[in-house]
């Protein structure tokens, strides 16, 4: 457990630099993303953020050494495949029709535009780079929290080791499903249709569900010593931004345009996988 001043004193450091770091990192990210035209950048430095923060807990956390090496590793691993996926995914290309949605829908609510025919950074800098800022320092509290707390003791080994197996489960949907859905795109004969192979004849979004599995594996690794089991509100935010804020969401409103996507989603599950189904009737 956190033991005394030096134990909370640890942790607001770690909060701190985490914070900073994280913005700086947008900070960057963000300019880069006006000078080349597009924002989707934001996606890139989602996983080295969490990398960053991994890295500054395991460095000036004084907690179980154990664990801080474990979540850094599992969250590098993460990260950085995420992250260079992001780059290879969006070079090259245009903005992600979701954040095209997100920066339409503020500007035309809040009436703020940029003259020249862009967005006003105010409202890229609200909308997009400081909401995914301040939603990874929040996510990322159990990674904080696990730095600054005592050694797994007995029977919570068992938790410790149920958390690595569900981000086993949870990084192989996920790499598996980006790597499917690679090998479908880079196929010509495939042009215009829609992936319902594989993972994604089990779930429309096989990375995100994977993504989510991956965080509550890590929070478990956090919760199996006290009072990381506090931190569960972060893997809670971590799924609702995944299928509800800009991810699964999002995606789909663009997605539902395309010849044959309703007939997909009448088949397929939305998030969590299962079977497809091969009758007219909807699955949630």
């Amino acid at each position: 457990m956190i033991s005394g001043q030096s134990g909370w004193a640890a942790f607001g450091i770690i909060a701190v630099a985490s914070l900073l770091f994280l913005a700086i990192l947008h900070g960057v990210t963000m300019a880069i993303g006006h000078r080349i035209g597009r924002y989707n950048v934001v996606d890139v430095a989602w996983g080295l953020g969490f990398v960053g923060v991994a890295w500054l807990a395991l460095i000036l956390g004084p907690g179980d050494g154990l664990r801080r090496w474990l979540l850094a590793v599992l969250i590098t691993v993460w990260g950085l495949r995420l992250s260079w996926h992001m780059y290879v995914k969006s070079a090259g290309k245009g903005e992600d029709p979701r954040y095209e949605e997100l920066l339409s829908r503020g500007a035309g609510r809040d009436g703020e535009s940029d003259p020249a025919g862009g967005h006003d950074l105010a409202l890229v800098a609200r909308k997009i780079f400081a909401t995914q800022g301040i939603s990874q320092w929040f996510v990322s509290l159990p990674i904080q929290v696990s730095a600054v707390v005592g050694p797994t003791h007995g029977v919570w080994f068992v938790v410790l080791v149920a958390g690595v197996a569900l981000w086993v489960l949870g990084f192989g949907f996920e790499a598996v499903g980006d790597a499917q859905l690679r090998r479908f795109k880079a196929d010509p004969a495939n042009k215009g249709a829609i992936m319902d192979r594989g993972l994604w004849s089990w779930t429309r979004h096989p990375n995100y569900f994977g993504d989510s599995s991956m965080w509550w594996g890590l929070w478990l690794i956090a919760a199996s010593s006290w009072p990381g089991v506090l931190t569960v509100l972060s893997p809670v935010a971590m799924t609702y931004f995944l299928v509800f804020a800009t991810g699964a969401r999002l995606l789909e409103q663009s997605m539902s345009k395309r010849p044959g996507y309703p007939e997909y989603q009448q088949r397929t599950s939305y998030f969590l996988p299962r079977p497809p189904r091969r009758t007219g009737s909807s699955v949630p």
